[in-house]
C-alpha cells in the first residue's frame, strides 16, 4: 500500500511538474487570439496527412516488434500485436513507461507468451530506438552545430539537467552501493525465493534480447527501424506547411526541431506534456520563429499526435476481447 502511494505521488509530481511548464509557456499568450489563428489561420489538410504518416511509424513499429517475438518461436496475429502497441501508447499517457509493460502484458495475455521474454524484446527495441535518436542528434550537431550551441547557451537548464543525470553523486554513489551488497551478499542470495525469480526473469529477459541474433528478417528490421523514424520526423514536419511562418523552413530545420523536441518525449511526464512544447518552441526560436508562432506550433503538433493515440489507443481496448472472442 505504501509502495502504491509514493508510486501515486510520483506519477501525479511528475504530471504537475509538465502542467506547470506548459502554464508557464501559455500564461501570457491571449487565449482569444490562439482561437482565432487556429480557426483561420491553420491549413489542416497538412495536420491529417501528419496524422496519416503517424499511423504508418505505428503500423511499422508492430511489424517490427512481430519479427523480434517471430524468433521466440512464436508468431502472433498483426492484429493483436499492433492493438497492444496502441494501448502501450494509451497507458504512457496516464502513467510514463507504463507503455512497454502494458503492451507486453496485452500480448501475453491474448497470444499466451512469456511476460518477461516479451519484456526483453522491447528493451531490444528501446536500446535501437535509443541508438536511432542518438545518431540522428550527432548529425544534427555536425549540421547545425551554430544552432545547437545557441540553444544551450540560451537555454542552460537544459545542459545541467542532461549532465547532473549523467554525473551525480547520487546515482554513482547508489550504484556502487548496490553492486557492493549484492556482491557481499550475493552467495546468501543465491539460495533464496526472490534470486530464483530473478534469476527467471533476467533468463527470458535475456532471451528476449537475443533474438535478434536468431530473427529471420534482419534486413527488414533494420528498414522498418530507419522507417519508423522517417515518419516520427515527417509526421512533425510537414505541420511546417500548415503554417505561414514555418512554411518556408527547410527540412533541416524541420529535422533539428524534431530532435530536439524529441528529448522533451524523453522525460518523465505523461505524454511529454509542457517538456515537448519547450524544447519545440525554443528549437523553432532558433529559426527566426517568435515565441507566439512557436507556441501555437508546438500546441497544434503535440495535441493531434496524442489525440490520435487517445483515440486509436482507446479503440484499441474495446476491439482486444472482440477480436480474441473466439480464443478466449
Amino acid at each position: 500500500m505504501k509502495k502504491q502511494a509514493i508510486n501515486l505521488l510520483k506519477y501525479i509530481t511528475f504530471f504537475a511538474i509538465g502542467a506547470f511548464i506548459f502554464w508557464l509557456i501559455y500564461k501570457d499568450q491571449d487565449i482569444e487570439e490562439i482561437k482565432e489563428i487556429l480557426a483561420n489561420d491553420v491549413n489542416y489538410l497538412w495536420v491529417w496527412v501528419s496524422l496519416g504518416l503517424g499511423l504508418l511509424s505505428h503500423i511499422s513499429r508492430t511489424i517490427r516488434w512481430n519479427y523480434l517475438v517471430e524468433a521466440l518461436g512464436k508468431k502472433p496475429r498483426l492484429i493483436n500485436t499492433f492493438l497492444a502497441v496502441m494501448v502501450g501508447y494509451l497507458m504512457n499517457m496516464a502513467v510514463p513507461r507504463m507503455g512497454e509493460i502494458s503492451r507486453c502484458g496485452v500480448l501475453s495475455k491474448y497470444e499466451k507468451i512469456t511476460f518477461s521474454k516479451l519484456i526483453g524484446t522491447v528493451v531490444l527495441e528501446r536500446l535501437i530506438d535509443m541508438l536511432m535518436l542518438l545518431l540522428l542528434t550527432a548529425l544534427i550537431v555536425v549540421l547545425q552545430f551554430g544552432k545547437v550551441i545557441t540553444l544551450l547557451k540560451e537555454n542552460p537548464d537544459i545542459k545541467m539537467q542532461v549532465m547532473s543525470k549523467l554525473t551525480s553523486p547520487y546515482t554513482i554513489a547508489v550504484l556502487i552501493i548496490l553492486f557492493s551488497a549484492l556482491w557481499v551478499f550475493r552467495r546468501k542470495f543465491k539460495h533464496t525465493n526472490l534470486y530464483a525469480r530473478l534469476h527467471n526473469f533476467w533468463t527470458n529477459l535475456l532471451e528476449g534480447i537475443r533474438t535478434i541474433k536468431s530473427m529471420k528478417h534482419k534486413g527488414a528490421f533494420i528498414f522498418h527501424s530507419v522507417f519508423i523514424w522517417l515518419m516520427y520526423y515527417l509526421m512533425l514536419y510537414v505541420v511546417f506547411f500548415s503554417f505561414d511562418f514555418t512554411t518556408d523552413l527547410n527540412p533541416i530545420a524541420g529535422l533539428t526541431t524534431f530532435v530536439i523536441a524529441s528529448y522533451g518525449m524523453v522525460a518523465p511526464v505523461q505524454a511529454g506534456i509542457g517538456a515537448w512544447h519547450f524544447m519545440a518552441k525554443e528549437s523553432l526560436k532558433l529559426y527566426g520563429v517568435n515565441n507566439g508562432d512557436a507556441v501555437i506550433f508546438a500546441l497544434v503538433v503535440h495535441t493531434s499526435m496524442n489525440a490520435m493515440i487517445l483515440l486509436v489507443g482507446l479503440l484499441s481496448v474495446v476491439a482486444l476481447p472482440f477480436v480474441n472472442r473466439k480464443d478466449s
